[in-house]
């Protein structure tokens, strides 16, 4: 099956599997699911399965936004696959400069409609998160849009984006297990028409032995990681930080945030 063309506002950079896959992504999210998303992401009554998809999303999202700080005025940040725009109107909230893109124009609407009523003010753009044109960023913060993707082209995307992002780059893995793994082989038996863009999962180790090995990212370190479980959701956060502000706070400030952190939190703030 020939993937879907690319939306004119998408530009047509990166690998061919990349170009493929996001083609792909982007007309199932923009077509085939933006009604259920809109429903997901809202507080209408939802199947017992989206329920837990929705529980699992909020905590994640609360997550990526523990590991940022309070105050985020001054701080320009990325939100890159913003859906229909909860994380970003959470960081509007905060005081962020927020830049929010997605493949789905549809979405993209929706978003808009709820930083409307949310009276925040985000830049929202339909197209593709690697696109130079969006700007640089104190932060990115890319909440499971990376997920469809193989190892290799998650590569490519932070390659891409590492150089306009000054501090942070928080991300989300689905991480690799035998369930998973058995699920996403058996999907492949059905006709692509007929299925959702499945997930990639990618163990933890991997990810950072990718990390290592891509000589682009070599100023960038894992300094954290969560995995957050909740029914039929499953997904890891990682912290990404540059290493050019790894250690720019004071040792008295370090010291707090290391007392003050749980478990799996970065030490900064």
């Amino acid at each position: 099956m020939t993937p879907p063309s690319l939306p004119a506002s998408v530009p047509a950079s990166g690998p061919a599997p990349y170009l493929a896959r996001r083609a792909w992504v982007g007309e199932y999210f923009d077509r085939t699911a933006a009604a259920a998303w809109q429903a997901l992401t809202s507080d209408a009554p939802v199947s017992r399965v989206r329920e837990s998809v929705r529980a699992g999303r909020d905590r994640m999202r609360a997550t990526l936004l523990g590991w940022l700080p309070p105050d985020l005025s001054g701080r320009r940040i990325l939100d890159a696959g913003c859906g229909t725009g909860q994380l970003a109107v959470e960081l509007a909230r905060r005081g962020a400069e927020v830049v929010a893109v997605d493949l789905s124009p549809t979405l993209v609407d929706h978003a808009r409609a709820r930083a409307t009523a949310a009276g925040v003010t985000v830049a929202f753009h339909a197209g593709d998160m690697l696109d130079p044109a969006l700007g640089t960023f104190d932060a990115l913060v890319a909440m499971d849009s990376l997920i469809h993707y193989e190892l290799a082209d998650t590569m490519h995307a932070l390659t891409a984006l590492a150089p306009r992002v000054r501090e942070q780059m928080l991300v989300t893995l689905v991480p690799r297990t035998p369930l998973l793994v058995a699920m996403r082989a058996v999907g492949r038996l059905f006709p692509r028409q007929d299925r959702a863009p499945a997930v990639v999962p990618v163990a933890e180790g991997a990810f950072r032995r990718a990390l290592l090995d891509t000589p682009s990212l070599d100023r960038w370190g894992m300094v954290a990681t969560r995995t957050i479980h909740a029914g039929f959701y499953r997904s890891t956060a990682v912290a990404l930080r540059h290493g050019s502000f790894r250690h720019a706070a004071g040792a008295e400030r370090a010291a707090e945030a290391r007392s003050a952190s749980r478990p799996g939190e970065p030490a900064w703030r």
